[in-house]
């Protein structure tokens, strides 16, 4: 029988093939990282790369390449769901819109 670290690899496995191409926009990935308030460096830090490929995949100059993109794509993910766009800059290339309950400003 297969353990629970060998299901959550295959799984991984499975996420990173899906997310392998789908990047948000260059400008969207800084926003992310700033609201997260991380440096180039930490993100390179993290993917075993140069703080300056960072910076350049955040200007749009270099695209990450398999396998830093795939987890390049998965923390940018992980930001989106925490730091999501505010609502009038969603747009197809910020990547997918997550629906949130709407509430009152104000919380009232």
């Amino acid at each position: 029988m297969s353990g629970e670290n060998e299901l959550f690899s295959a799984v991984d496995a499975l996420l990173d093939q899906v997310a392998r191409d789908d990047l948000p926009e260059p400008a969207e990935r800084r926003r992310l990282r700033e609201a997260a308030g991380l440096s180039q460096a930490q993100i390179a830090s993290a993917l075993d790369t140069r703080r300056e490929a960072v910076g350049n995949w955040e200007s749009g100059r270099t695209e990450p390449r398999p396998p830093k993109r795939a987890a390049y794509a998965r923390l940018l993910e992980g930001l989106a769901e925490r730091f999501p766009a505010p609502s009038g800059d969603r747009s197809p290339a910020a990547g997918p819109a997550r629906s949130a309950p709407d509430t009152p400003a104000g919380g009232a």
